[in-house]
């Protein structure tokens, strides 16, 4: 039998409760509210399920609180066939929740308590390196405590685990700009993937273009990382290494909801990657991936099989045939 890939990922997990009602309440005023929903999400869970669905032994290494949700965290990724050995229970806290309100014009506001994500640390980093080690891939979403961020790259990297890191703002940061220079431990990464308003931020340059995001790609990968994937919605993707850039052409779906797109098509980027697919080739598989996410309302819900990405390639190379 050939050996299944294996990918870890490292992200926070999350409890997305949400109700609808038919204006946000002002302050120190009530509302009436309707269909109350919770559901795991986060970079963690969403990614680690979108490679499982891609045929990989997929492992998450998170955090959760010592409560009902944590339980409902474990029996979702347990159904989805992720493996949970390493997914840590902080008992003095509350999972991660995210409470959205939706008004009836569509509009939504959100309040996210980052709960057990926060206590993530280098200990955990310690207690899974013997799966990081065995890894074909270790996917890294930045959202984290930055020590244990750091701690899971180097620990990658003296196994020779490649690294597939998002550098998204560290935990403790609560504005949505990154926040000065990052670490210099990030740019170990075998790949940096990043929308084009996050490296820009990181390299400080300016976002309009084509033009633009392979200078930028270029610019990470100067800083010493193997390869830069930015990512510009209907734009597509620039694919940056040391042996040039190549822009990768969105895929045309009908638009439902964006809510998971990055997480699938960091998942399957990571899949493809642990399966032995070169750079180019794994970011056309989840570009595929991520077009597929967008196509269903959710998140976990709404990610794609392997077979349905397989059937979208299939069906724009006979597109792009005729």
């Amino acid at each position: 039998m050939t050996k299944r890939p294996k990918v870890v990922v490292i992200g926070p997990t999350y409890i997305d409760m949400a109700i609808r009602c038919n204006r946000f309440p002002q302050p120190g005023k009530s509302v009436s509210g309707t269909d109350l929903s919770y559901s795991v999400t986060g970079p963690g869970p969403n990614q680690a399920v979108c490679a499982a669905h891609c045929d990989c032994d997929t492992y998450l290494v998170s955090k959760i609180g010592g409560d009902p949700f944590g339980k409902l965290v474990r029996d979702s990724l347990t159904e989805y066939k992720v493996k949970i050995d390493f997914l840590r229970t902080a008992e003095a806290r509350k999972t991660g929740t995210i409470f959205t309100m939706v008004d009836s014009t569509g509009e939504n506001a959100s309040c996210i308590n980052c709960g057990a994500n926060g206590a993530l640390s280098p200990m955990d980093i310690e207690a899974a390196e013997s799966v990081i080690g065995q890894a074909d891939v270790c996917l890294i979403h930045g959202h984290l405590p930055q020590d244990a961020v750091i701690s899971a790259i180097k620990t990658a990297e003296i196994h020779g685990t490649k690294v597939i890191l998002n550098p998204a703002r560290p935990i403790t940061q609560l504005t949505s700009e990154l926040d000065g220079p990052l670490p210099p431990e990030y740019f170990i990464a075998n790949c940096l993937i990043a929308n084009l308003y996050e490296a820009s931020q990181i390299t400080e340059r300016g976002e309009s273009n084509l033009k633009e995001a392979k200078l930028i790609g270029s610019d990470m990968v100067a800083r010493g990382a193997s390869c830069a994937v930015i990512t510009m919605g209907k734009r597509g993707c620039m694919v940056v290494d040391r042996e040039g850039a190549t822009h990768i052409p969105a895929f045309e779906i009908e638009l439902v909801d964006q809510t998971c797109t990055g997480d699938a098509f960091a998942g399957a980027l990571a899949a493809s990657c642990a399966a032995g697919d070169d750079i180019r080739k794994a970011v056309v598989f989840s570009s595929a991936a991520g077009a597929l996410a967008c196509t269903k309302f959710g998140c976990i819900e709404s990610l794609p099989s392997k077979a349905e990405i397989i059937e979208l390639l299939q069906r724009q190379d006979i597109d792009r045939r005729q």
